[in-house]
């Protein structure tokens, strides 16, 4: 029976073969499109002197105290609620699913590049994330639309050159609005539903998740930000939790497990293609968690309240930490210290689950709840996102905004009942492909923002 997963092949195809167009180093296949990713971050975080590291606790500071208002401030939602609507974006199935299948195709190796592809992200996350404050725009009525579609129109017009700006910009927002379909977190949060429950009901487990989710983005970001910072905290406490009971249980083989993580990433072994396979399938799955240098983050960050755009730069950086050196780090040790990586059972989730088995067999209970509250945290973030998107290509039109929120949710409703390879495949090409257009920008209007670190920096010691 043709699928219409099948039918979208073409389609996926030719946008995965542009995007992710590759080069042959030894024996891997490595996009440039990863290196773009890769080597963006570590230009940005040299050229910003470590901010990732000088700005660390400073960002703590101003994410637990807040940053100075006044009645004049402008935004929507606080510092906190900004960072737990992002952080709902990233903290999903990438960090749950993704870590082991970068384990099994690049090895052990991988994890140890993937927490270096995290820590340079802090500095891409900043630097977004204040330029999307920065370039806001802010509504008669208070409400605020910004991300990468405004700071690349800003970055070209100082090239003299605003059409083309537009267009650049254009092209961004409709990678956004094509990432935005959370098809598969719906998909593989059904699976783990049914593995675990046996009940087979995929089309009324997707109304009701698509239902939750449209309920919610129909009110907007602050409606969003409500949720997310209670769901966020929430869900990482559970999912920490579990993870940390597991690596208690195998503490005795977590110093050899570092021992095979550090071999692994320099090439020590032989196995998944030595330092290159673990270094590009660690970049790929730590961007695809992160979503650092794809400029998505950036569109929740925007809609804070705050009179200087870098206070929410610093507590942007915060995101990746989290995200990627935490949490990623807390699965992928998981998956390794209890073999999960090595059994014969699918790639993916299934690994995480049989980790979580391994110590008791209701721990895979847990994982479901963890599972479904990262996909339906996810997808509510994304459709914010594309909802954004859509209004700077329709001039922020307000029917506009409610049919393609109607239409994604109608969308997210059949993801658990479809096949979703290709589908999929055009999704991850639309968010990597993001990065191309955003990061250009980005690197456009660098020089300016250290000028504005520098300041910003020099009134901090100055009291």
């Amino acid at each position: 029976m043709f699928t219409l997963d099948e039918a979208f092949a073409p389609v996926a195809n030719f946008v995965n073969s542009l995007v992710f167009f590759s080069v042959k180093v030894g024996n891997v296949e490595v996009p440039l499109v990863v290196l773009w990713l890769g080597c963006g971050s570590i230009a940005i975080t040299l050229f910003l002197r470590f901010l990732n590291l000088r700005g660390f606790a400073h960002a703590w500071k101003i994410l637990i105290k807040g940053a100075p208002t006044d009645h004049n401030t402008k935004g929507e939602i606080s510092h906190f609620e900004a960072l737990s609507a992002a952080l709902s974006g990233t903290i999903g199935l990438g960090n749950i699913a993704s870590v082991p299948i970068a384990i099994v195709l690049g090895g052990p190796g991988a994890i140890f590049w993937m927490l270096v592809a995290g820590f340079f992200a802090m500095s891409t996350k900043f630097a977004e994330c204040a330029l999307a404050v920065k370039y806001r725009k802010i509504g008669v009525d208070g409400r605020v639309s910004g991300g990468p579609m405004y700071y690349i129109e800003e970055a070209f017009s100082r090239l003299k050159l605003p059409k083309t700006g537009k267009v650049v910009a254009a092209i961004y927002a409709l990678m956004a609005v094509g990432a935005s379909v959370s098809i598969f977190q719906i998909n593989q949060s059904y699976a783990q539903f049914e593995r675990v429950t046996s009940v087979k009901a995929p089309l009324i487990f997707g109304i009701v998740i698509a239902a939750l989710v449209a309920v919610i983005v129909l009110g907007g970001i602050r409606s969003i930000a409500r949720v997310t910072s209670r769901l966020v905290p929430a869900m990482c406490v559970i999912y920490l939790s579990a993870g940390f009971v597991i690596l208690a249980v195998n503490y005795a083989v977590i110093p050899s497990v570092f021992q095979e993580i550090f071999a692994g990433a320099f090439g020590l072994d032989a196995a998944a293609g030595g330092a290159v396979g673990a270094m590009i399938n660690g970049l790929k799955r730590a961007t695809y968690s992160s979503e650092a240098g794809t400029g998505s983050s950036a569109i929740a960050h925007s809609a804070v309240r705050t009179n200087n755009p870098l206070t929410e730069g610093y507590v942007a950086l915060v995101e990746p930490f989290i995200d990627t050196i935490v949490v990623c780090l807390t699965t992928g040790l998981i998956v390794l210290v209890t073999g999960a990586w090595l059994a014969d059972v699918p790639m993916g989730i299934g690994m995480t689950s049989l980790a979580f088995e391994s110590v008791f067999p209701w721990f895979s209970y847990i994982l479901c709840v963890s599972v479904i509250l990262f996909a339906f945290s996810t997808a509510v973030s994304w459709a914010y996102y594309g909802s954004k998107a859509v209004g700077y290509l329709s001039g922020n039109n307000p029917r506009v905004d409610v049919v393609y929120k109607l239409a994604l949710c109608a969308v997210l409703s059949l993801g658990a009942t479809v096949e979703l390879a290709h589908i999929v495949d055009f999704i991850d090409a639309m968010l990597f492909g993001m990065a191309i257009p955003n990061l250009l920008a980005v690197f456009m209007l660098l020089p300016e923002l250290k000028r504005d670190i520098t300041r910003y920096e020099q009134t901090l010691k100055a009291g």
